[in-house]
């Protein structure tokens, strides 16, 4: 079992990536990579030659395939990332859009139709909202993001939907509600991860 861990803000001293620790402290020591794409300068453009290696299924750009060959490592990917209007960060959407491609993660022609290729993959969201819960499902804020990621990227690519896990309230909470919230992602993502290694 191998645990790779994505992150999408800016800031090190942020929520996101107090997370991130709590997280990786909470899986199997020599089980977790991180991939923290603002500390690695990962480019979210969608290139020509992006545009290209999508058409032929192949002939992807290096950074592309480094990015592929870790989730390839990977029996889990942790999805961890604030909710910028009601969607994930643009680089997280960048890394998705330039990684998870024709020709890896999925198969598309006119002739054969979709072949999802992520089979392999269980994915978790840990998205860190600044609203409430209650907003969220007010306005169906919740379920529109679910429906996005879950079902428009995660389903599409076939890998398996692992636990999805809000923190709500990440701006307003006092610091010990936020812990819980906090402890209450991580307990939900870790024991998701440490079931299916015990299983």
């Amino acid at each position: 079992m191998h645990t790779l861990l994505v992150a999408a803000n800016p800031d090190p001293q942020s929520l996101t990536h107090f997370v991130l620790g709590r997280l990786q402290a909470a899986l199997p020591p020599g089980s977790v990579e991180i991939a923290d794409l603002s500390r690695e300068g990962f480019d979210p453009r969608f290139t020509p030659a992006d545009r290209q290696a999508y058409h032929e299924g192949g002939n992807h750009p290096a950074d592309v395939v480094a990015e592929q060959r870790r989730l390839e490592r990977a029996t889990d990917l942790v999805l961890v990332f604030p909710v910028y209007w009601w969607s994930m960060p643009a680089l997280l959407k960048g890394w998705i859009d330039r990684v998870f491609v024709n020709g890896w993660a999925f198969e598309y022609s006119p002739t054969s139709g979709l072949q999802p290729k992520l089979q392999n993959l269980t994915t978790h969201l840990v998205p860190i909202a600044g609203g409430d819960s209650g907003a969220y499902e007010r306005h169906g804020y919740e379920k529109a993001l679910r429906t996005q990621i879950e079902h428009g990227i995660i389903d599409y690519c076939g890998s398996r939907r692992g636990s999805t896990a809000f923190i709500y309230e990440s701006e307003q909470l006092s610091p010990q509600s936020t812990e819980q919230s906090v402890d209450r992602a991580v307990r939900t993502v870790s024991e998701a991860i440490h079931a299916r290694l015990m299983g």
